[in-house]
């Protein structure tokens, strides 16, 4: 939910973000893991009604789908502060409705941005990110699609897949460390300028 958290929140104030590094985003949910569409209709009725239920065992176990590595897969079955089972409700409500209207306005998307997709991911879907690195009207996009790795491409990946990954992500950060930031440039200017002014006036 992180990628989609990131694209909510740059449309809400596309100034203020200088760029986005987007791991396998929601911006829409696999078809294979949404469940039928007169299921859907049914459980966004019952959401309003009973919201804090588990939804139904309708969609398959994104722990066994999204990690490739077994003791990745056991470690977070342990972890007891780790969410199982299926979402409640109200949670697989509002992922659906949020993946879709994503979707429908990727064309929104201004800031500098990194996609990063598994192409055998089974959780999100890498045609979105596809889609988003073409129709983004950011000038500087960068996709990067991985043959055989699935969801989890920072943690639940063999070693030498993750380093990889890393890689790209670091080089990607890197590139753009070196052009400078003119927004926190021109934001630490004005705030020397301002401090110069009030020190002369006091004068």
């Amino acid at each position: 939910m992180g990628g989609a958290v990131i694209l909510l929140l740059h449309r809400k104030k596309p100034e203020f973000w200088d760029g986005a590094v987007l791991v396998a985003p929601m911006c829409k949910i696999a078809d294979d893991m949404k469940p039928p569409a007169a299921v859907t209709t049914l459980l966004q009725g019952l959401s309003w009604v009973i919201p804090t239920w588990k939804s139904f065992n309708i969609t398959k176990d994104i722990i066994e789908i999204g990690f490739k590595e077994p003791r990745v897969r056991e470690e977070i079955r342990k972890n007891e502060y780790c969410y199982k089972g299926p979402p409640r409700m109200r949670t697989a409500s509002e992922l659906l409705r949020v993946s879709y209207d994503i979707e429908q306005r990727l064309s929104e998307v201004t800031l500098p941005f990194i996609v990063l997709h598994g192409e055998d991911d089974k959780v999100t879907d890498q045609q979105v990110s596809k889609e988003l690195f073409k129709v983004a009207s950011s000038t500087d996009k960068t996709i990067k699609l991985y043959p055989g790795m699935w969801h989890g491409l920072l943690c639940g990946e063999p070693l030498e897949n993750t380093e990889i990954v890393f890689a790209d992500i670091i080089r990607w950060l890197e590139e753009r460390t070196k052009l400078g930031n003119p927004r926190a440039e021109t934001l630490n200017k004005a705030q020397a300028d301002n401090l110069s002014l009030n020190r002369n006036n006091k004068l």
